[in-house]
């Protein structure tokens, strides 16, 4: 895969620092399961994540292509992380980990069966796979019509304009969001996906929006498709698990 500037420019931009999102993506492990381990970390961006399970694990190795110099700099008071720059469609580290995760990454990759299967090769065998990724389910609009609206006439603007159109998007969905979204409707498209909305601050939700229309490629995943990922054969204790209704959260232990 080719080193992308519109993930460098993302994470330079902005950071993401709610714990609580973290803590939802990575169910049913907990941070407290990376306490004392060796982790992998594939695909770090600004290292927000890195930070969050720094205080807990043994070691850290946290893999990006596009972003490590901003994830180093941001973790430069952490004496166990070490940052690498690669692809993690195709590194070859030389050794295995207790804990591989990648979380929100495995689907902007080119092909996610290929990724998937080089972060079970880095996983030891007892040892732990997390993943978060897009749903199929549940992103019709994100995938028939903002896709397509983001490749057609957002490709060529700056990020800063890119942030400038998010902000005023966000801005736009607050009256839905605050008004009839509040209602029993659980029927309307992102309807659970919005209850986090209103937890989040104006600037995280921009981010969110940012972070929908500056992804140079995504690709939404089908509930059996990610199931596929960790097979009975190589995996025991997995658990597949919807998230909000526009993701799956993916965990299992490798035999």
């Amino acid at each position: 895969m080719q080193q992308k500037s519109e993930w460098y420019e993302q994470w330079e931009l902005l950071q993401c620092n709610e714990i609580f999102l973290f803590e939802d993506w990575i169910y049913p492990a907990t941070l407290e399961d990376f306490r004392g381990k060796d982790v992998l970390e594939c695909g770090c961006g600004g290292g927000q994540h890195t930070s969050f399970i720094s205080p807990y694990a043994k070691s850290i190795t946290a893999v990006d292509l596009n972003t490590v110099e901003i994830a180093k700099e941001r973790n430069r008071k952490c004496n166990n992380i070490n940052f690498l720059q690669d692809d993690i469609a195709d590194m070859k580290l030389g050794r295995k980990f207790d804990i591989v995760f990648s979380i929100g990454v495995v689907h902007h990759t080119e092909d996610p069966e290929t990724t998937v299967q080089n972060l079970i090769e880095h996983t030891k065998p007892g040892g732990k796979l997390i993943l978060w990724v897009y749903s199929k389910e549940g992103n019709f609009l994100s995938e028939y019509f903002v896709e397509p609206v983001r490749k057609k006439f957002l490709t060529d603007i700056s990020r800063k304009n890119l942030l400038m159109l998010s902000k005023v998007i966000t801005f736009l969905m607050y009256l839905p969001i605050y008004s009839f979204y509040l209602l029993p409707l659980g029927f309307l498209p992102f309807y659970e996906y919005f209850i986090n909305f209103r937890k989040l601050s104006f600037y995280r939700n921009s981010l969110n929006v940012f972070d929908k229309l500056n992804a140079p490629q995504v690709q939404f995943i089908g509930k059996s498709r990610a199931m596929n990922w960790l097979p009975g054969d190589k995996f025991s204790d997995v658990q597949i698990s919807a998230y909000k209704g526009v993701s799956w959260r993916i965990c299992g232990v490798k035999l």
